[in-house]
């Protein structure tokens, strides 16, 4: 069941001499009850925006959008009156990169805050907030003040307060972009591990591919204002069809920057660079030793990676093929019956396929 639908979505910001810059262009996402789906692309691609419009933080200039099954815009209008807005905005909880803490207020006020409009008394505000600093296993800071705990703590209590209010989908915007790789991982796992134990729906909107690749079950990529291409994690990661996914997966961007310090010069009539993307449960074999025992190519290794897609471990390599046009036709036609997704680059690891 889709918990949320963006149909044909735009969001046009109107520029001095009428001029008009759209910030997101006809998009479409279907989003599952409890997928942790992610949303990528370079900065200002168009996420952070498209993912305001399901809370109508930003309000869209056309398109249609239903929440857990309640229309919030029809055709780019708002049909949801500010009221029943705000009660549903309550099932939505938002974490950011800035935490957007109290600094004068502890930890567990911190967290009691967004249950100010709640019917609790001080008693039950107070246990309600414990349990939920419990959650992300912070209770014993609950007396602390946000400046004396780590970034990573201090997102832990934003994460704490964003479920306050029970709710059914959780977006995270960025909220890993400020923290270094060790709390970064920590902060990844709550999300995934608050998914399976609440049942929650997280939207996660990043830059940082290997966010995604870790907890995410489905991803969508964007780019300029647009979804270029999205789905199932591992399809994707797998059977990339845009070139900019291509380069987000699969190690791409640190084979480009390997390619350009070996400055291989303009390769020869008879050498081919070769991306190849795999699931190692599927690739039993040497890819390598295979192509040259049953093609007679001569292969050298140039970058080689292996990684976890959300608990699968997914192999990158970077090869220079050399042979002649028949053997190359030969090697590629081999790699493609290998369960291995193939792209030819260029001496400087651009993608050209």
């Amino acid at each position: 069941m889709s918990v949320i639908e963006i149909e044909h979505v735009d969001v046009d910001f109107p520029q001095k001499k009428g001029k008009v810059v759209k910030a997101v262009s006809d998009v479409t996402l279907h989003v599952e009850k409890g997928d942790i789906y992610g949303i990528v692309g370079f900065s200002g691609a168009g996420k952070s925006t498209l993912v305001r419009t399901i809370n109508l933080l930003q309000k869209p200039s056309a398109g249609n959008i239903k929440i857990n099954n309640v229309d919030f815009i029809k055709d780019g209008k708002q049909v949801i009156s500010n009221k029943d807005l705000q009660l549903e905005r309550r099932k939505i909880g938002m974490i950011f990169q800035n935490f957007n803490l109290l600094n004068e207020t502890t930890v567990l006020e911190n967290v009691a805050f967004a249950l100010k409009h709640s019917k609790l008394s001080d008693e039950e505000l107070e246990k309600r907030s414990l349990e939920l600093l419990d959650l992300v296993d912070l209770k014993d800071k609950a007396d602390f003040y946000p400046v004396e705990l780590s970034g990573g703590q201090q997102q832990r209590v934003a994460i704490a307060r964003a479920l306050a209010n029970q709710p059914d989908i959780l977006i995270s915007d960025e909220a890993t972009s400020a923290l270094d790789p060790q709390n970064t991982q920590q902060i990844l796992d709550l999300l995934k591990k608050l998914n399976k134990e609440l049942g929650l729906t997280v939207i996660l909107i990043t830059h940082e591919m290997d966010a995604v690749k870790r907890i995410a079950t489905k991803v969508a990529v964007m780019e300029h204002g647009k979804v270029i291409e999205d789905g199932n994690l591992r399809q994707i990661f797998l059977h990339p069809k845009q070139e900019l996914t291509k380069k987000f997966v699969g190690g791409s961007l640190e084979a480009i920057s390997t390619l350009e310090s070996l400055n291989l010069g303009k390769l020869g009539a008879d050498e081919e660079v070769y991306q190849l993307v795999y699931s190692i449960a599927n690739v039993t074999k040497s890819i390598i030793i295979e192509l040259y025992r049953q093609i007679g190519v001569e292969v050298s290794m140039l970058y080689g990676n292996v990684e976890l897609l959300n608990d699968e471990a997914i192999g990158t390599l970077v090869v220079l093929v050399k042979g002649d046009q028949d053997k190359q036709k030969q090697a590629r036609e081999f790699l493609n019956e290998q369960n291995v997704t193939l792209t030819r680059l260029d001496e400087k690891g651009n993608l050209y396929d």
